[in-house]
């Protein structure tokens, strides 16, 4: 009978392990200059190609471009930095950007300094950011960690955890990491969820507060507008230009026009979406 249990204690044991999360390590920081990090794995995953579009491709956006670049580049230094929020309409730029800093500055800094890294961390896996924190401190490399489309519906343990990691907590924020994120949203949640505080809140002016000060631990605000049509235009021949596309202006301009109109909205992102359809169609 005890040679019948014992495979069935393996199986058991097996298992347990399989739902709990294994410790949390880095073992791979060596292979690549950008990583995802997971909690499943409590690890990051590198990636090899990270997609990004030349900084030189991003129109309208100088005024962003040097704010940006310029932090980034203070920080590959070891100088002192700031967080970022990247906030604003939609489909300008803001996550391409980060991206593309992040390419230009390790290409411009000299061998005296390592290639910073950059880690992106999703938006639902933000309360495992003091774990990810705490495997960067002792590591000797610079990481900005990012998180795409950053936004709360609720104060849950999410938000509580960003806040803590930003600014506060005796620890504080590790010197070798920055955190960049991009939002829709300059304060990260919803209009409606700060208003309601003055009708809810025994002191509103406190409540409200509370909501905003989280976004007032990102030391660099750097807002994106939205797109009128000469820049519009400006990005398409950007596009056009870069690839070599063979199509007069006047056409490339009208149809790039047309398909913002079938999309409803003008921006970069779909300026980039009708380049690729463009693309296809002039190849054929």
């Amino acid at each position: 009978m005890t040679t019948d249990i014992i495979p069935f204690l393996e199986r058991i044991a097996t298992a347990l392990e399989q739902l709990s999360p294994p410790k949390p390590h880095i073992e791979n920081i060596e292979q690549a200059n950008a990583f995802i990090w997971t909690t499943q794995k409590n690890t990051l995953t590198s990636v090899p190609e990270v997609n990004y579009v030349s900084i030189n491709l991003l129109q309208g956006l100088e005024y962003q471009k040097e704010l940006l670049f310029n932090n980034t580049l203070h920080f590959a230094k070891g100088l002192p930095a700031n967080n970022v929020m990247l906030w604003g309409a939609r489909g300008m730029g803001k996550s391409s950007l980060i991206k593309s800093v992040h390419q230009e500055v390790n290409q411009k800094i000299d061998d005296q300094h390592h290639p910073v890294k950059i880690i992106e961390i999703p938006r639902d896996d933000i309360h495992s950011l003091p774990v990810l924190l705490q495997l960067l401190k002792p590591l000797p490399h610079r990481f900005i960690v990012f998180s795409d489309d950053l936004s709360f519906e609720k104060e849950d343990r999410d938000y509580k955890a960003l806040k803590s990691v930003l600014d506060g907590g005796i620890a504080g924020r590790p010197n070798n990491v920055l955190f960049y994120a991009t939002s829709n949203r300059r304060h990260l949640m919803p209009r409606d969820m700060i208003e309601n505080e003055t009708s809810s809140a025994i002191n509103p002016s406190e409540a409200i507060e509370e909501k905003v000060s989280l976004s007032d631990r990102f030391g660099l605000w750097i807002g994106f507008h939205n797109c009128d049509k000469p820049l519009y235009d400006a990005i398409i021949r950007a596009y056009a230009k870069e690839r070599a596309l063979p199509i007069a202006d006047e056409d490339l301009i009208a149809q790039g026009n047309e398909w913002s109109v079938t999309r409803g909205s003008r921006n970069g992102r779909v300026a980039w979406q009708f380049i690729e359809d463009l693309t296809a169609r002039l190849a054929k």
